[in-house]
C-alpha cells in the first residue's frame, strides 16, 4: 500500500513493522557490525584522557586551644550558607589561585596546556583569512589559563557543604597533582587572609582599649559621687533605701488587711451562730476553746444520763428534774464561754484595724521620700547606663584583643576548611571508555536501523491499516443501505464464456514451472450435486476463516461463489468476498462502481487498504474487487496478501477468496496454514475435473476440498473430501 485516503481513519499494523524489521535482520545485522567497528576504530584512536578528584569540606576549624565557647561561635557563623559554598567554589576557580597553582607546577613548560604554540593548518588558515584572533599574541600564562580551565571542573556535590576538584590530563601523574596543588593552594590562602585579619585587629584593638579604660574608670567615678551627693543608699545592690523601706510596709500592711478581715469574718460566724441558736460544733474558733470542750463533755454526760433514766423514770420523777435543771446550767455556761470568744475576736479586729491605719500613714510618709529619690534615680540610671556600656564594649574589645593576639603565628590559624579525599593517580583512563562505546554505538545504530525501516514501511503505507478494520467498526460500517431491488434476488447463472485465467496463474507462469498432476483415482460411482445452500451451511458449522474458492469452468463458477457469499451474509455472518479472477466477473455482480478500486490496486501501492473495501450492493456482504492496474505487475507483490487475509480474517466471520481457474501452485501462495477450505465451484460437475482437482488438492496437503455445484435440488451437509 502505497498511501491512505484522506478522509480514512486509519491504525499502524505493529506486526507489519516487525515483519519488516525482521526480513531485513540480516542488513540490520551488517549495519550494527560496521557501526560497532567504526566506534571501536575511534576509540583506539583517541588518546586516553585521565581523571583525578580531591575532595574539600568547608566547615569552620578553631586552634586546637580555642574555648568551647570559641567554638560554638565559629560553628555558627555563615560556613553553613549555600551562598557561602558557592562562593568558596568560585574562589577556587579565581585567576591568581590559578597562576600560582601554574607557576608551582611549572605547567607553562608542557605542550598539553599551550596548543596555540604548535598550532594548526586549518588555525593558521582561519587566521589569515582574519576568521579567528591569533592565539600567539595572548600572553602564555593567559593561554594556559585558559588550557587549565577547560580540562578543570570544581562543583559542589549536592546536599552537603564538599567541593569537588576534578582534572583531566593525558597524564595520570598531572590529573592527580593538580588537584591536591589546588587544595593546598586554597587553604594556604584561606589561612593567610585569618592571619591578616588577626594582625589588623591587634593593630587597630591597642589604641581603643586604652581609650576605653580612661572613659569606664571617670563613668564610675561620677556613680559612685552622684549616689552618695543624693543619699541614694543601696541595700541589696539593686534598689535604694526607700524603696525597699515602702515595700516592707506596703508587704506588712496587706497581711494586717488579711488578719483584720479574718477577724471580722470569724466574729460574724459566732454572732450568726448565736442569734440562730446553731450548734457550735462546726465553729473551729469554739471547738477549740479548752472550756468549751469540758462543757460539751459534761452536756454529753448529762444527755447520756437523762436518755437512760428515761426509760424506766417518769418525766416528773425529781432525779430527772435534777439532771434537766443540770444540763440547762452548763448550756448556759456554754453561751457565756462563747459570748468571751467573740469578744476576743472583735479584739482582733479592732487591734489589726489599728495595726492598719498606723502602716498606711507611715506607707505615706515613706511613699513622699521615695518619690524624691526617684526623680534622683533617674540622674543616676543615666550615669550607670553610661558606665555599662563603656565596661561591656572594653570587655568585649579585650577579649578580640586576646583572640587576635593569640593567633598571630601561622598554625594557630587554620582555613575554614580541610582536605577529605586527596587525588590519586588514575589507573584506567577516564575516556575513551571502549567498551561502552561500542555497545552504546552498536545499539544506537541497530535502534536507528530499525526506526528507519519502520518510517519506510509508514511512509510507504504498508504499515498502515484502517481503523474500522477492527471487528467492531467492521460491524458498525458493514451495513449497507437497502437498495430498492430485493437483497436475496437469485443470480442467473451466466451463459457459458471462454474461461479466463486465473489473476494467480500469472504467478504461477512467472516463478513456478508447470507440473503434471499425478493419475487420478476413480471418480465416485454415485454423480451427485452439492448446492451452494448445502455448501452454506457447512462453512457455516466448520467455522473456517478462510475458503478458496476454484471455478474451472469459468464466470458460471464465480456466480455460484457470489450466490453462497450472499447466502452467508443473509444468514448473518460477516463474510467478504476478494475478486482473483481473471474476468472480474464477481466485480461486475456485486459492485455498484465496475471501476471501484480493488485488490490490484491495493498490490501496486496505487489505493489504500481501506479504499478497497466496498458493499455489495444486494446484501450486507463485503467485496474487495478486481481492480483497475496491470495485474502483471500487482502479483508481484502477491506474497503480501497473505498479509491481508490474516488482517480480512481477524475481521470478518469468513473471507472468501474467487481464484477462478487457478491451481494449486497459485493457491498455496495464499495460505500460510492449512486451516482454509478448499471449494471447487463446478455448477456442471464434470467427473474428470473435479478428479484431477481433487488429487492435486490433496497432494499438495490441503484435505479440506469441498465440491459445490448451482444445482438447487441437493440440500444437504458435505462431509470433507476423503
Amino acid at each position: 500500500m502505497s498511501g491512505v485516503a484522506r478522509d480514512q481513519d486509519v491504525d499502524i499494523d505493529l506486526g507489519q513493522l516487525v515483519r519488516a524489521v525482521w526480513a531485513r535482520r540480516l542488513r540490520i545485522l551488517t549495519i550494527t557490525l560496521l557501526g560497532a567497528g567504526v566506534a571501536f576504530a575511534g576509540a583506539k584512536i583517541m588518546s586516553p584522557q585521565y581523571r583525578s578528584e580531591t575532595r574539600i569540606l568547608i566547615e569552620p576549624r578553631a586552634p586546637a586551644f580555642a574555648s568551647t565557647q570559641q567554638i560554638n561561635d565559629a560553628s555558627a557563623g555563615p560556613l553553613m550558607d549555600e551562598l557561602n559554598i558557592a562562593s568558596q567554589v568560585q574562589l577556587l576557580q579565581s585567576a591568581d589561585l590559578l597562576k600560582r597553582v601554574i607557576n608551582d607546577l611549572k605547567l607553562y613548560n608542557l605542550p598539553e596546556f599551550d596548543d596555540a604554540a604548535s598550532g594548526s593548518a586549518m588555525s593558521s588558515i582561519l587566521v589569515k583569512l582574519h576568521l579567528k584572533k591569533n592565539p600567539l599574541e595572548n600572553p602564555p600564562e593567559e593561554r594556559v589559563i585558559d588550557a587549565f580551565v577547560e580540562r578543570l571542573q570544581v562543583y559542589q556535590v549536592p546536599g552537603s557543604r564538599v567541593i569537588g576538584i576534578n582534572f583531566t590530563s593525558k597524564d595520570p601523574k598531572l590529573a592527580a597533582a593538580i588537584p591536591n596543588a589546588m587544595a593546598n593552594v586554597y587553604l594556604s590562602t584561606q589561612s593567610g587572609a585569618k592571619l591578616d585579619s588577626n594582625s589588623e585587629a591587634t593593630r587597630w584593638l591597642e589604641p581603643e582599649i586604652e581609650g576605653l579604660r580612661r572613659k569606664v574608670s571617670e563613668a564610675e567615678k561620677k556613680v559612685a559621687e552622684y549616689r552618695t551627693s543624693h543619699g541614694l543608699l543601696q541595700t541589696n545592690g539593686t534598689t535604694t533605701f526607700p524603696a525597699q523601706q515602702l515595700n516592707d510596709i506596703s508587704a506588712e500592711l496587706t497581711r494586717v488587711r488579711g488578719d483584720k478581715a479574718n477577724a471580722e469574718a470569724r466574729a460574724q460566724a459566732v454572732r450568726n451562730a448565736l442569734s440562730s441558736g446553731e450548734a457550735f460544733d462546726t465553729l473551729p474558733d469554739i471547738m477549740s476553746s479548752q472550756a468549751i470542750q469540758r462543757l460539751k463533755g459534761t452536756e454529753s454526760g448529762l444527755q447520756s444520763q437523762i436518755s437512760d433514766l428515761q426509760t424506766s423514770l417518769l418525766n416528773n420523777h425529781p432525779r430527772l428534774k435534777s439532771l434537766r435543771a443540770q444540763l440547762s446550767d452548763i448550756r448556759s455556761q456554754i453561751r457565756q464561754e462563747t459570748q468571751k470568744i467573740l469578744a476576743s475576736i472583735e479584739n482582733e479586729s479592732k487591734v489589726a484595724d489599728l495595726r492598719a491605719s498606723e502602716l498606711e500613714r507611715q506607707s505615706e510618709t515613706v511613699q513622699a521620700t521615695s518619690a524624691r529619690a526617684g526623680e534622683d534615680e533617674v540622674g543616676l540610671n543615666a550615669l550607670e547606663r553610661e558606665a555599662n556600656a563603656q565596661r561591656q564594649l572594653l570587655e568585649t574589645y579585650l577579649v578580640r584583643y586576646r583572640e587576635a593576639a593569640s593567633r598571630a603565628d601561622s598554625n594557630s590559624s587554620p582555613a575554614d576548611a580541610r582536605i577529605v579525599s586527596r587525588a590519586v593517580e588514575p589507573v584506567d583512563p577516564y575516556f575513551p571508555k571502549v567498551v561502552p562505546i561500542v555497545v552504546v554505538a552498536a545499539v544506537a545504530t541497530l535502534i536507528m536501523s530499525a526506526i528507519v525501516i519502520m518510517l519506510t514501511e509508514l511512509f510507504s503505507g504498508r504499515a498502515l491499516r484502517p481503523a474500522d478494520a477492527t471487528p467492531e467498526a467492521i460491524e458498525a460500517e458493514a451495513v449497507v443501505e437497502e437498495k430498492h431491488v430485493p437483497q436475496a434476488a437469485p443470480i442467473a447463472t451466466p451463459a457459458r464464456k471462454p474461461v479466463q485465467p486465473s489473476m494467480l496463474a500469472v504467478v504461477a507462469d512467472e516463478e513456478y514451472a508447470t507440473e503434471d498432476a499425478e493419475a487420478a483415482e476413480e471418480a465416485p460411482e454415485d454423480e451427485n450435486e452439492f448446492s451452494v445452500a448445502s455448501v452454506a451451511d457447512y462453512l457455516t458449522g466448520s467455522r473456517a476463516p478462510l475458503a478458496i474458492a476454484i471455478s474451472p469452468t469459468g464466470d458460471n463458477g464465480s456466480a455460484a461463489t457470489v450466490s453462497l457469499t450472499r447466502m452467508l451474509a443473509d444468514a448473518g455472518r460477516r463474510v467478504i468476498l476478494i475478486d482473483m479472477t481473471g474476468s472480474g466477473y464477481p466485480t461486475e455482480l456485486m459492485a455498484e462502481d465496475q471501476a471501484a478500486l480493488g485488490v490490484t490496486d491495493l498490490l501496486c501501492g496505487e489505493a489504500a487498504f481501506g479504499d478497497t473495501i466496498h458493499g455489495d450492493r444486494l446484501s450486507d456482504a463485503h467485496l474487495i474487487p478486481q481492480g483497475q492496474s496491470d495485474v502483471r505487475r500487482a502479483m508481484r507483490g502477491v506474497d503480501r496478501l497473505s498479509l491481508l487475509l490474516d488482517a480480512l480474517a481477524a475481521a470478518y466471520d469468513l473471507v472468501v477468496v474467487e481464484c477462478g481457474s487457478a491451481d494449486v501452485a497459485g493457491v498455496s501462495r495464499l495460505t500460510r496454514s492449512r486451516d482454509v477450505e478448499i471449494i471447487l465451484s463446478l455448477p456442471e460437475v464434470e467427473e474428470t475435473i473435479f478428479v484431477a482437482l481433487m488429487t492435486e488438492f490433496q497432494a499438495a496437503g490441503y484435505e479440506r476440498v469441498v465440491l459445490m455445484s448451482g444445482g438447487e435440488g441437493a440440500e444437504q451437509t458435505l462431509g470433507r473430501a476423503a
